[in-house]
């Protein structure tokens, strides 16, 4: 028996889809101008596994925000580690999101604070870790981790 015959009997496989109800970021278009942070910008889609402990990774390297004293702009790269439950964060809302922070003089602590809670809010992912690390400023860099359940040490 040939290997494409027996694959053809499989009536069991599923064809791959994804759920897009309510993403309304993706597609053609230009992209709205948001100057402050909201948990309005994360779109979230259903988890195509939501029985299954899965990882999912973001890093974005072009976060900008600025300093609160001097005005002086911050870089950091931020990533975003977290296994979801019912919902996923669409890469291009969580894009947008991270924009917003980019005329807030707020200080790094804040900010990666601010991420957890917010994708926290929206998720309610098993778990979750937010890690921003800060382009050094005067020959010292910033490295601002926070997770959530809150990491026990």
């Amino acid at each position: 028996m040939s290997k494409k015959s027996s694959l053809s009997r499989n009536k069991k496989t599923k064809p791959l889809a994804s759920d897009t109800t309510g993403l309304t970021l993706l597609g053609g278009g230009s992209l709205p101008q948001i100057d402050t942070p909201s948990t309005a910008l994360l779109e979230t889609f259903v988890s195509p596994a939501p029985k299954r402990r899965y990882e999912i990774c973001f890093s974005s390297n072009e976060f900008t925000s600025m300093c609160p004293i001097t005005g002086q702009p911050d870089y950091a790269t931020i990533t975003i580690r977290y296994v979801p439950k019912d919902r996923c964060v669409e890469s291009k809302a969580l894009k947008l999101y991270l924009r917003s922070f980019r005329n807030q003089g707020v200080f790094a602590e804040s900010i990666v604070n601010r991420m957890l809670d917010d994708l926290v809010e929206v998720l309610s992912p098993r778990s979750m870790t937010v890690i921003g690390d800060f382009t050094p400023r005067g020959g010292i860099g910033l490295r601002v981790e926070v997770s959530y359940p809150e990491k026990s040490k």
